[in-house]
């Protein structure tokens, strides 16, 4: 194990850890909410570094990143733990209970990517920002060798230990849940607020889209989706929005979204974001000129890529993103 990064020493040999907004106080012997952080006589150590559930190869949209670097394939790794226990989870045999895992050094991750000529690693399945100390190293080398790091996150995290991670991350797709903090609180076991303080840092430092999980009558009125679309529109309407449909899974029992409820949304969004995308659909998932309508990303059975020097082919007009 490695003493973890960010916490303060208390009396009676407890901690108080500070990578996220919980702030557990830990008593000596136990673990906090994300399971990967535990007290032994009054040290902090993170008991998830160098684990990872997986060491795979994905497809860049899948993570989903439609603005960075489409059609590569990514190094996607992650470790078996979550700060959050939503009730929906779709991955949450690996975020909320316990699985195998396989010893991965930052050296051994460098060394996939030049094995197998990927020049992308995304940290990801369950939440990065818990296995903290492991990424903010490997980012650090992957950064000096050329490689670029992306995380896909929740984004409950305190200020400062995102600050420290940011210069070595590239992209991020964040999980804005709902623009709502009861939401937050009785499904997830979080609060909104940090994460609308990590989509303002992140967005200031690297590039940035935002999936919501459109879930069947808990977060998918007009009201709650105006409310979510607004904010990320004051932030910059350029960030491409990503709503995916639910489908029941771990506690949570509702319907599946209704197709017409994720259309409903897109319509909302398209007035006032460039860039609107239904995923876990099968559904029109180009890009398209926010200018001229002209088709920027054909994404098929085969890539085609209409953007030259990140501007439409057309008409000139700038796009958002890292295109290659």
């Amino acid at each position: 194990m490695t003493e973890a990064q960010f916490y303060s020493k208390l009396e009676y040999n407890k901690v108080k850890c500070e990578l996220c907004p919980h702030n557990c106080i830990i008593q000596s012997g136990n673990i906090g909410i994300c399971r990967a952080r535990k007290n032994i006589d009054g040290v902090l150590y993170t008991n998830n570094y160098g684990e990872t559930i997986t060491v795979s190869i994905d497809p860049m949209e899948k993570k989903p990143l439609y603005h960075f670097h489409t059609g590569k394939n990514i190094i996607s790794v992650g470790s078996n733990s979550c700060n959050l226990s939503c009730k929906f989870c779709q991955n949450y045999h690996s975020s909320q209970l316990e699985v195998p895992t396989m010893e991965i050094t930052p050296t051994n991750l460098l060394k996939q990517c030049k094995i197998h000529e990927c020049n992308f690693v995304a940290f990801t399945y369950t939440e990065p920002t818990t296995w903290f100390e492991f990424i903010l190293e490997s980012s650090k080398l992957l950064y000096k060798n050329g490689i670029k790091t992306v995380m896909v996150t929740n984004g409950f995290i305190n200020q400062e230990p995102l600050k420290e991670l940011l210069p070595y991350i590239d992209a991020m797709n964040i999980d804005l849940k709902a623009y709502d903090d009861k939401f937050y609180k009785n499904i997830c076991n979080g609060s909104l607020q940090p994460v609308l303080n990590t989509i303002k840092t992140a967005h200031k430092k690297c590039h940035i889209e935002i999936t919501n999980l459109i879930i069947t009558d808990e977060n998918d009125s007009d009201k709650q989706i105006k409310d979510l679309v607004d904010f990320v529109a004051e932030v910059d309407n350029n960030i491409p929005l990503h709503f995916s449909r639910y489908y029941p899974t771990y506690k949570m029992e509702s319907p599946p979204t209704p197709l017409s409820m994720l259309q409903n949304a897109k319509e909302i969004a398209d007035q006032k974001l460039k860039y609107v995308y239904l995923g876990n659909i099968a559904t029109d998932r180009n890009t398209y000129c926010p200018n001229c309508g002209n088709l920027l990303i054909l994404r098929n059975h085969q890539m085609q890529n209409n953007i030259i020097d990140a501007k439409c082919s057309s008409c000139n007009q700038t796009i958002y993103g890292e295109f290659l």
